[in-house]
């Protein structure tokens, strides 16, 4: 049977690292839906066409749309064995399709880990990333990959600057709305005895060995 894992976290949280450890060590194709939606615009698929139509609107889009991308992803040949689904879902309602849909695929979701920290731990975490001003691609941070010399660039000897969605009022505004939005959605897994909280401000390597154990079993 095919193996379906939910990965739930805040912001700063670890999870984007975890997951990509995750999917190396299970061989399961890592989904994240914010790689999806962006590949779905960028091929310009019907899909695609339609969830920017609303989005162009400046409204949401539909459950149905993204559960359709979600579906067709699911169906490619690297998620013969399972998948481990980042960003979907994000409401009960989500969950309840997700569990409909998997029976096509002949499973259902296996546990749902859920990577946790202190709010200021977070703001901490995901507000610290710094760019090159010269070359995005060279990324610092302020507490896991300083600089030689602050703030300039190690390579291009450029000043680095702060974008908008990494200030810590942004930041703390995100992690306040994902925690406040994703509350039922812990409570639906919790209810079904699926979900897996996890202290996500251990080391790194703790935490991904604490998941991969969990998920082996």
């Amino acid at each position: 049977m095919a193996k379906y894992i939910v990965l739930l976290g805040p912001p700063g949280a670890g999870k984007g690292t975890q997951a990509d450890f995750l999917a190396k060590k299970t061989k399961l194709a890592h989904i994240s839906s914010g790689d999806l939606f962006r590949e779905n615009f960028k091929k310009e698929t019907e899909l695609g066409k339609l969830a920017k139509s609303f989005m162009d609107k400046g409204e949401l889009v539909p459950d149905n749309v993204t559960i359709d991308m979600i579906r067709e992803r699911l169906s490619r040949a690297d998620c013969k064995e399972g998948a481990i689904l980042d960003g979907f879902p994000r409401t009960a309602a989500q969950a309840d399709a997700l569990e409909i849909m998997l029976t096509d695929f002949h499973g259902q979701v296996d546990l749902v880990p859920y990577i946790t920290a202190d709010q200021e731990i977070l703001i901490e975490r995901a507000s610290g990333r710094w760019v090159c001003r010269a070359n995005n691609a060279h990324i610092y941070h302020q507490l896991f990959n300083k600089p030689r010399q602050a703030g300039i660039c190690d390579v291009d000897n450029a000043e680095l600057v702060q974008r908008d969605d990494d200030k810590v009022e942004t930041v703390a505004h995100r992690i306040k709305v994902y925690l406040e939005q994703t509350a039922p959605l812990v409570k639906y897994y919790r209810d079904h005895n699926k979900l897996f909280e996890i202290d996500g401000t251990q080391q790194v390597e703790v935490v991904s060995a604490m998941l991969l154990t969990r998920i082996q079993k």
